[in-house]
């Protein structure tokens, strides 16, 4: 997003501004001790879809509630050892936080909030024990304020529907997908371009459809609009490792000698315009035109082998001649290269299929959502093409780097504490507690450097703003009806800048500093020296929250993108050893697993500025291909069964290895293996086969991408 703002952008923006001014108004007619919390937690609630907003605000109000219920616990027990009381704080802000990384869904929301709602609310009244309770009540009394405030103005202002927003996303996704299957499908080799920018995108934007499906059952929709956003979401998430494994397979099948046969490069050619269309109409049905051309020929060594004269197994002949033996390695390789055509082809129309299948799925249901308002309640969900093996949403998550975020965090608070303790300064609770939220916020961000230099000149900005408004505007301004014309300036940029990639913290943090710093209370009661405290706390705050966090995190998105790599190759060697992969988890699992690692892997890539041992996808499509190999074993003969057990027992052996040294090659025996297995499973295949056969193709050419001769294609 660049640019100036657009309309609906402002749109987002007047709506929060309206519903903080109510927020603000509500909570200084309340006479609330500090009712620029009401306002700041509009800006923490607001999203520009309505049920984002209804979700964020359900469970802040839990978060809410929890953090101040253990602020009440612990102030009484602990405030008369303050060390053990920033302690017990520190690990409670610790705890939460990891929690909180640990959700994909709205349900982070309580624990982020519990986590910093503590400090916030225990911290400042330690040196009125006595009151804690009532703090604690007029905290949540601010917070829920502002929660009602921006759920009231966000439905009934211009309410914005997340299904809608989910089919546009999906739109522009599909708009990707097309684009790198149009390229692959292309009939000229030189034109066909991997478009590296189109998948990265694809991989990096499940995230984000993933958050807006789970926002949209807060948006009132009915059971149908959410199962079909599920099945949208599962056949995306399929396309992945289809259009992955379709292109190193069509780039091996144009290098080959024998080239494309003429039925599939018709089925590319049509399915490449319905893709360049945007999968107007129908996919094209491509059974009839692919129908024999992956036939692989049976017995085609076999038969060449013994073709001839008959003196190869003639006892009389004598000694081979040198003329002879070179014929028999000759006609061994041309068998060969006609048994591994065969295989890409068959390979080649497998995904052919259900690439047109999935798309014409995906583009059916993206188009329901998106036109929901045309009366889509009470019709049926549409028929869908694809009946293949479920990716069950799985979720990986590096504890370690989780832990890590968390544990700094809670260390970060500890010694802001220590030395609030030290320095003996009154108001150092609040500078603490604002330090909390920062540090708590920091911790999502892998590369807190340069997100720190901006935020400290915009927190210099802020403070100069701030004390315009403070010296300058609050002790002329006798009226809530001018002060609230006069914040419209700051507030409405904050609001677009919320909306705006890389500065949605930035402009949550800028909420709170703003409103904290200006103290709107001064309206009614102006008190200089505590505004000043007030100040210099969260200026303090603001500048050690970034330090830390850059202090704590040097090494960045790099070392994060290396773990979820080698996380990879150990899920891909437990994949290929084991049935029921990973800790427990089936198969769909496993997929899903290595998906959203996929997804979580290629912003990091972008993020960081050295090369890694790999990009995700060539993980991806092995480890669907070792999937494929488990599902048909029980169906196959036992020869192939063998065959294909000596293959994936070969591929654990070599991902395990590169746990221990990371740019290691495939072996060439890996490679002959699977030659070994194609053979067996070159008789006319059932299903099982034919499956198992499009794995071994695709695991031969994401494992050897540079070889181009087969058998051997490694050696």
């Amino acid at each position: 997003m660049s640019g100036w703002p657009s309309a609906r952008q402002w749109l987002f923006s007047l709506k929060a501004f309206l519903a903080a001014m109510l927020a603000l108004y509500i909570a200084l007619w309340m006479d609330l001790p500090r009712p620029y919390w009401a306002m700041a937690t509009v800006y923490f609630v607001s999203h520009p879809l309505t049920g984002a907003t209804r979700s964020k605000a359900a469970y802040r109000v839990l978060g809410t509630l929890l953090g101040a219920s253990a602020a009440v616990v612990t102030v009484p027990l602990l405030v008369n050892g303050p060390v053990l009381l920033m302690a017990a704080v520190s690990l409670w802000t610790a705890l939460l936080l990891y929690l909180s990384l640990l959700q994909r869904t709205p349900r982070s929301y309580v624990f982020l909030l519990a986590a910093y709602t503590l400090p916030i609310v225990a911290l400042p009244a330690v040196g009125q024990p006595e009151q804690i309770f009532d703090i604690a009540v007029a905290r949540i009394e601010e917070i829920v304020i502002g929660i009602v405030c921006a759920g009231v103005v966000g439905s009934v202002v211009f309410p914005a529907n997340v299904a809608s927003a989910l089919g546009a996303r999906a739109a522009a996704w599909l708009a990707d997908a097309a684009l790198w299957a149009g390229d692959m499908l292309s009939a000229d080799a030189e034109a066909s371009v991997l478009r590296h920018g189109s998948r990265h995108r694809l991989a990096a934007d499940i995230l984000a459809l993933d958050q807006l499906i789970a926002q949209l059952s807060y948006d009132a929709e009915n059971a149908q609009v959410l199962r079909m956003a599920a099945a949208l979401r599962e056949r995306m998430t399929l396309l992945l490792p289809v259009l992955s494994s379709l292109a190193g397979v069509m780039q091996d099948l144009r290098r080959h000698p024998e080239g494309i046969p003429a039925p599939l490069a018709d089925a590319m050619a049509r399915l490449r315009a319905w893709c360049r269309a945007g999968f107007a109409g129908p996919a094209p049905r491509l059974d009839g035109d692919l129908e024999g051309s992956g036939q692989a020929p049976a017995a085609a060594g076999a038969d060449e082998a013994g073709a001839g004269d008959g003196t190869a197994g003639d006892a009389t002949a004598g000694d081979a001649t040198a003329g002879d033996a070179t014929a028999g390695d000759a006609t061994d390789t041309l068998a060969g290269h006609r048994r591994w055509h065969a295989s890409l082809v068959a390979a080649a129309a497998d995904h052919l299929r259900t690439l047109a299948a999935l798309c014409e799925d995906c583009r059916t249901l993206q188009r329901r959502l998106a036109g929901r308002r045309t009366g889509l309640r009470g019709l049926r969900g549409p028929r869908l093409r694809h009946r293949g093996e479920p990716v069950v949403r799985a979720h990986h998550h590096d504890h370690g780097m989780l832990l890590w975020y968390a544990g700094s965090t809670g260390l970060a608070v500890f010694c802001a504490g220590l030395l609030w303790i030290a320095s003996g300064w009154e108001d150092g609770g609040g500078a603490v507690a604002v330090a909390a939220i920062a540090c708590c916020f920091f911790a999502t961000i892998e590369e807190p450097r340069p997100v720190a230099r901006t935020f400290v000149r915009w927190s210099a900005m802020c403070l100069a703003v701030s004390c315009f408004y403070l010296f300058l505007v609050v002790p002329t301004t006798h009226d809530f009806e001018t002060l609230a014309a006069l914040l419209a300036l700051p507030y409405l940029g904050i609001g677009v800048l919320i909306q705006r990639p890389g500065f949605n913290l930035i402009a949550m943090l800028l909420s709170v500093n703003t409103a904290s710093l200006a103290n709107f209370h001064s309206v009614y009661d102006v008190n200089f020296l505590g505004i000043f405290n007030t100040m210099l706390a969260s200026v303090g705050a603001m500048l050690f929250a970034p330090f830390w966090s850059m202090v704590t995190r040097p090494f960045g998105a790099r070392v994060a993108a290396h773990r979820l790599i080698r996380a990879g190759w150990k899920d891909l060697a437990d994949a290929a050893v084991t049935r029921v992969a990973g800790a427990g988890a089936g198969p769909g699992a496993l997929g899903g697993r290595m998906l959203d690692r996929l997804s979580q892997l290629v912003p990091r890539l972008a993020a960081s500025d050295a090369s890694l041992s790999s990009d995700g996808f060539a993980e991806l499509q092995a480890g669907f291909s070792a999937l494929a190999l488990h599902r048909s074993l029980p169906a196959l003969p036992p020869a192939a069964r063998a065959a294909v057990a000596g293959v994936l027992d070969g591929m654990a052996a070599h991902f395990r290895g590169r746990l221990h040294a990371a740019h290691i090659p495939a072996p060439s025996t890996l490679s002959l293996g699977i030659d070994a297995a194609l053979v067996q499973l070159a008789a006319p295949p059932n299903r099982a086969a034919r499956e198992a056969r499009a794995a071994l193709v695709v695991l031969q050419v994401t494992l050897y991408p540079t070889c181009h001769d087969m058998p051997g294609r490694a050696s």
